[in-house]
């Protein structure tokens, strides 16, 4: 009888932890959500202004269209703050959330966006000259 009390009181406090971890890891998504969201999308939009050229105009529409692709899963905004150095890893490390990044990562993994490097405009121009 006593096994079965302590088997009880084990998987209680096991089910307690595990609803802390829970709570903790949501509320680490609303923080991204509510914190980063807005300076991301700031950041791409004066991104986008400043990179303005012919062959890519960046107009209201590419904006907007931009910041819904940004802005629409948690995984991508906290990458997308990563990778533009608007957070740094110290962060995630002081709030202890590098964890939950990781495991938001494992869990939205056919969210996160691939990173090219961006070809600038002359190497663009000569490279379609040189398929003439």
């Amino acid at each position: 009888m006593e096994i079965l009390a302590f088997a009880a009181a084990s998987l209680l406090v096991w089910m307690a932890w595990q609803l802390y971890r829970a709570k903790r890891f949501n509320r680490f998504k609303r923080e991204i959500v509510t914190v980063l969201k807005p300076k991301v999308l700031a950041h791409l939009e004066q991104k986008l202004v400043s990179e303005r050229s012919e062959l890519t105009p960046n107009n209201e529409a590419h904006i907007q269209a931009c910041q819904y692709y940004w802005g629409q899963y948690p995984s991508r905004i906290l990458q997308a703050a990563i990778h533009w150095q608007l957070v740094d890893e110290a962060w995630l490390a002081q709030s202890g959330n590098k964890r939950y990044r990781q495991h938001l990562f494992f869990i939205e993994q056919d969210k996160l966006a691939e990173f090219k490097e961006q070809i600038s405009n002359d190497d663009a121009l000569s490279s379609s000259e040189a398929s003439l």
